[in-house]
C-alpha cells in the first residue's frame, strides 16, 4: 500500500513543472478569500478576493471586479478592475478598467486607463517622466470633455 515508488511520485509531483499542453498556468485567488502576507506567482494570477501585503508575479495580475489588493505589486503586466492601495510596480502595461479604483504609487512602461477608471496618487512612466494624479486631474479622468464650437 505504502511504498518507495508512491514516495517517488508525491515528491516528483511537488516540484513545479510546466502543463503538460504546453500551455499558460493561472493561479485564482477567489472571492471569500483572504491572504496576508507575501505572494509569489511564476504565471499569471487573478485575485477576486483580498491580498493584504506582498504579490510578486513574473507575468499578469488580473484583479477582478470583487478583488482588492492593499500593499506592494511587482509584475510584468496587469488589469485592475477592482481596488488597489500601495505601490504598484508594472515593467510593461497596465490597464485600468472602468470599475477600477487605483490609490499609491504606481510605475508602470505603458498605461491605458478606461473611461470610469480612477488613479489617485503619484505615477511614473517607464521613460523617466513623473506626473502627479490628484485632485481635478483625478475628476478630468473619469469625466468626457466635450470640444464646444466657439
Amino acid at each position: 500500500m505504502f511504498n518507495n515508488s508512491g514516495k517517488k511520485e508525491m515528491s516528483s509531483k511537488s516540484s513545479p513543472s510546466p502543463s503538460p499542453s504546453g500551455g499558460h498556468s493561472l493561479n485564482s485567488i477567489v472571492e471569500g478569500t483572504k491572504i496576508e502576507g507575501t505572494v509569489n506567482a511564476n504565471s499569471d494570477i487573478r485575485v477576486d478576493g483580498v491580498i493584504k501585503g506582498k504579490l510578486f508575479c513574473d507575468a499578469k495580475v488580473i484583479i477582478g471586479p470583487t478583488g482588492k489588493v492593499d500593499g506592494e505589486i511587482r509584475c510584468e503586466n496587469a488589469v485592475v478592475e477592482g481596488r488597489f492601495d500601495g505601490t504598484m510596480t508594472v515593467k510593461e502595461l497596465l490597464n485600468i478598467r472602468e470599475t477600477a479604483a487605483v490609490d499609491g504609487d504606481i510605475t508602470c512602461g505603458k498605461l491605458i486607463v478606461q473611461p470610469g477608471g480612477t488613479i489617485d496618487g503619484n505615477l511614473t512612466m517607464a521613460s523617466g517622466g513623473k506626473n502627479s494624479i490628484a485632485g481635478s486631474a483625478k475628476k478630468a479622468a473619469t469625466e468626457k470633455t466635450e470640444k464646444v464650437a466657439g
